[in-house]
């Protein structure tokens, strides 16, 4: 039988799949529809397919790499991450870092920070693509790709059905991470989303780590608990919560007929691309280059993966973790249109650490280091700066001078 072709009980079988999966994604994606319809009327589906080709070939969105390592997890999960190191002829020629005490004994410390970013849920490493480019060279960074996400490999104990994926598990990954890739000196940690709850979680279960190595912290468009309560922007009906009802369901279907959606996704991919950028930005002029870089992070995230960590989420409560954190440099930020991790999680997490800097981005959604890069990179270098990476936030503005320079 030649490739794509099927039986008359396999087409059968699409069809009611396809009819299900198109009902409960249907319910998910009506707002996202209109925008497409609309698009329809006006530009071919061959020349919308041509545009996405030329702005995956032409965009340099992804393309920075790093030295690459592997750390192990504990059920032998291979950790892929990369490491910028730091540009010595620029730290020559830079200002002396002020010393500064950290860590347990107290000792006045000259090592220099590393960063270390933790990215979301269905994305990868090159989430922080903006952010590694204003960062490369002034700092040490870490960014690495969570299990069965990016180049890291599948999750042996979900791929051998010995265990579900936890918040926690993610957290005990990030400590294999940073023990491989940064097992010495002061530390600085950025996530966003799905990455600011697996900090919370190392912190949770290594509250030794962070009182003697961080020194700094970023949550970006994150949330410390209470995620079942989400609506992502579907209505609530007499009482009932929309999301709650129709999600499950679709995550279902997703794990019991992972390959039929698979290829129901690919073949409404203009409905998909309306999706995320519904879910991932909170302004409609985006950068066309930028909304299809998201989609082709998002693409990439198999459905049998996107179903397998969502039930997670629900469980996710780290409140209490935060006490960590307090009084150290951090920074809270997130979009105003936030449908995925509202902006109100990210005042929620502030009000537990009262020292830390919000900001809230207006007209942002979920992908705000995407949609605001600029934003993002200024207030990352105020906390750098505040946590003693001095040399990275000099790396940004200086970036930052050059792009206006260039646009002015």
């Amino acid at each position: 039988m030649s490739e794509g072709e099927t039986t008359g009980v396999d087409a059968a079988g699409w069809r009611r799949g396809a009819g299900v999966a198109g009902a409960a994604i249907g319910i998910v994606a009506a707002g996202a529809a209109v925008g497409v319809a609309v698009e329809r009327l006006t530009v071919g589906r061959g020349m919308r397919r041509k545009a996405r080709l030329a702005l995956d070939a032409s965009a340099p969105y992804g393309t920075l790499r790093g030295t690459a390592g592997t750390a192990v997890a504990e059920d032998g999960t291979e950790l892929h991450y990369e490491v910028d190191e730091v540009d010595d002829t620029a730290v020559a020629e830079a200002p002396a870092p002020r010393r500064r005490f950290f860590g347990g004994a107290g000792r006045p410390q000259a090592e220099p920070v590393t960063v270390v970013f933790s990215h979301g849920y269905c994305l990868g490493q090159d989430s922080w693509h903006f952010q590694r480019a204003a960062l490369r060279g002034a700092v040490r960074t870490v960014f690495w790709d969570q299990r069965s996400h990016g180049r890291s490999g599948r999750g042996v104990a979900q791929r051998d059905g010995e265990a579900p994926v936890s918040i926690d598990l993610l957290g005990r990954d990030l400590k294999a991470v940073i023990d491989a890739a940064a097992p010495e000196g002061p530390l600085v940690l950025v996530g966003h989303s799905m990455g600011g709850m697996t900090m919370m979680a190392l912190a949770a279960q290594y509250p030794e780590l962070v009182a003697e190595r961080v020194v700094g912290a970023a949550f970006i468009g994150t949330s410390s608990g209470r995620l079942a309560e989400l609506t992502y922007g579907l209505p609530v009906v007499g009482g009932l919560n929309v999301a709650r009802r129709v999600l499950p369901g679709v995550f279902k279907l997703m794990t019991a007929q992972a390959e039929l959606v698979e290829r129901g996704r690919r073949a409404t991919a203009d409905l998909f691309a309306g999706l995320i950028k519904r879910y991932s930005f909170g302004s409609r002029d985006v950068d066309p280059a930028v909304a299809r870089f998201a989609e082709r992070l998002i693409e990439a995230t198999p459905v049998e993966i996107v179903a397998e960590f969502y039930p997670a989420f629900a469980e996710h409560d780290k409140v209490e973790a935060l006490c960590a954190f307090d009084h150290l440099p951090v920074l809270v930020l997130a979009g105003t249109r936030d449908l995925m991790t509202p902006s109100e999680h990210s005042e929620a997490i502030a009000a537990a650490l009262p020292d830390a800097e919000l900001v809230l981005v207006p007209d942002a959604g979920h992908l705000v280091m995407l949609e605001h890069p600029g934003t993002v990179d200024e207030h990352l270098a105020g906390m750098l700066a505040a946590a003693g990476a001095g040399e990275a936030a000099r790396g940004i503005e200086q970036r930052r001078a050059a792009g206006a320079r260039r646009h002015g």
